[in-house]
């Protein structure tokens, strides 16, 4: 029920801070505009106290979760399209409108390689879309297909593509005006305020990629890189170019080797770093490439290590270190806790903290190393359902899967078919993982999330002008109610 001047303060309450902390402060919302807004100015402003007052008790008034990667829920497989839209938006309508109970108000769907026609037509589809009572849908993540053979996961060989034409080879798969430079794409869709993404998740070291990847940037595409063996030299140019997060770390690249880190290592630039991409990384592009097309590489791989999880996020082949390049030596600082300027500024990384991909160790040294770009995501696929009971269910393709809390596997094996963990679980798994504070973890689902898609000003922060798009957690992060643009649209039942 509206009231009478629009206006809710939510009082007694702890407030998540843009650094991690949590303060004790009220915080005024206008539920007929569905901003948050600046108490002290409205008040002498307008002269109007709000009509509405609501103790929360002394539990945490969150901005919403936000999840930049997820692959489906509610049944609905955001990559499957069976000709019909309607049934498609329908299944997109019911994940935003269930989400919201796990404390999610905005996600950007995402679809896994696909055969070459279907792009065009889903992330049409996937425009931005938004309604009352459900979370916002941001845009598209396209997840493949120019990824890198012997890291595909669970993404299928048959359709994975090189870059040959760079630029027009990614228009010729996503869709030329899927790839519009920002304006032109919002405006030919149905968005009304004008809010909307678009990620793309590649291997930089396949052919054509690291050639494409400025353009897409400068069309306003977040470059993520993902499912690679980019080394370290390949994986600095491609951000030095504008690549502006990893895909969820430490899963599908190469693992952290003490010679050559890899994509893992961008956590930990050293300045002694290269600052252009080097001849020894150029070199070393066509002979990366060459295992894109080979697949006795991971054939072999696989007959020796054996069975192999299978979900999206694992892939199939260790890697080998490669030789470092290091920059001319330059002066040396001489003033205490100075560090010395990076060549470029590090990428976002995401991270799935089901106590599955990711050891709670691997975890905590990630967030150590490099705190302010880290990610909470979940990947999830279709079947994520908080109500979901444990037990044998229908997948696809006549499959059936085993759920055993937040693992799933295939019926009649010990394979792995990937995790149905919540955004909020992942909070809180997060900070029992690393040890830091829940407001800390708080933001690794907000606010940097919010940033690394160029959105900060409208979500994932209580700023004055903001969204009110709200949650309300008690003091062990679990979800109690949430609110989408300053209406609540879910109360947990007591």
């Amino acid at each position: 029920m509206t009231t009478a001047n629009g206006l809710i303060c939510f009082t007694n309450c702890l407030l998540p801070t843009e650094d991690g902390g949590l303060v004790q402060k009220d915080l005024w919302i206008d539920e007929r505009r569905g901003i948050i807004l600046d108490s002290q100015r409205t008040f002498f402003q307008r002269k109007e106290r709000p009509d509405r007052v609501i103790d929360l008790g002394g539990n945490i008034l969150s901005p919403g979760f936000i999840d930049i990667q997820i692959n489906g829920a509610y049944n609905f497989d955001f990559s499957v399209y069976e000709g019909d839209d309607e049934a498609y938006r329908t299944g997109l309508r019911r994940v935003a409108q269930n989400i919201v109970e796990t404390g999610v108000t905005s996600l950007l769907p995402t679809i896994i390689t696909q055969e070459k026609s279907l792009y065009p037509k889903l992330l049409h589809l996937l425009r931005p879309y938004s309604a009352p009572r459900s979370a916002t849908l941001l845009g598209w993540h396209a997840e493949g297909p120019f990824i890198q053979f012997a890291k595909r996961g669970a993404h299928a060989p048959q359709f994975l593509v090189p870059a040959k034409e760079e630029i027009k080879s990614f228009e010729d798969i996503y869709g030329e005006e899927n790839l519009a430079d920002t304006e032109d794409w919002l405006m030919a869709g149905d968005a009304q305020d004008a809010l909307g993404v678009r990620v793309i998740t590649a291997a930089p070291e396949v052919d054509g990629v690291m050639s494409s990847v400025e353009e897409l940037v400068r069309r306003g595409i977040v470059f993520s890189i993902g499912h690679s063996i980019a080394t370290t030299d390949i994986a600095t140019a491609a951000v030095q170019r504008g690549a502006r997060l990893i895909t969820h770390l430490f899963n599908a690249m190469p693992q952290l080797h003490h010679r050559d880190p890899s994509i893992i290592g961008l956590l930990g630039a050293s300045p002694a770093q290269s600052p252009r991409t080097s001849g020894s990384a150029k070199a070393a592009l066509p002979a990366l490439a060459s295992l894109h097309s080979d697949p006795s590489v991971t054939e072999h791989a696989a007959a020796q290590e054996g069975a192999k999880l299978t979900s999206e996020a694992f892939d199939d082949v260790q890697t080998p270190p490669q030789t470092p390049v290091l920059r001319a030596q330059e002066d040396l600082g001489l003033q205490k806790g100075k560090v010395a300027d990076l060549a470029f500024e590090r990428p976002f990384y995401e991270m799935i903290v089901d106590g599955i991909h990711s050891h709670p160790n691997s975890v905590r040294l990630a967030y150590t190393a490099y705190p302010e770009g880290c990610i909470l995501i979940t990947d999830a696929m279709k079947i994520l359902d908080p109500h979901l009971k444990d037990g044998v269910h229908e997948w696809r393709d006549g499959k059936r899967f085993v759920k055993a809390g937040d693992k799933l596997y295939l019926e009649g094996t010990d394979t792995l078919a990937g995790s149905v963990v919540t955004l909020d679980k992942c909070v809180r798994n997060f900070s029992r993982f690393t040890g830091c504070s829940l407001g800390e973890a708080i933001r690794c689902a907000t606010f940097n999330p919010a940033r690394c898609l160029g959105l900060e000003n409208r979500k994932g922060t209580l700023r004055p002008g903001a969204d009110a798009d709200l949650v309300v957690l008690d003091r062990q992060g679990k979800v109690l109610s949430t609110w989408v643009a300053g209406k609540e649209v879910w109360t947990k039942e007591n």
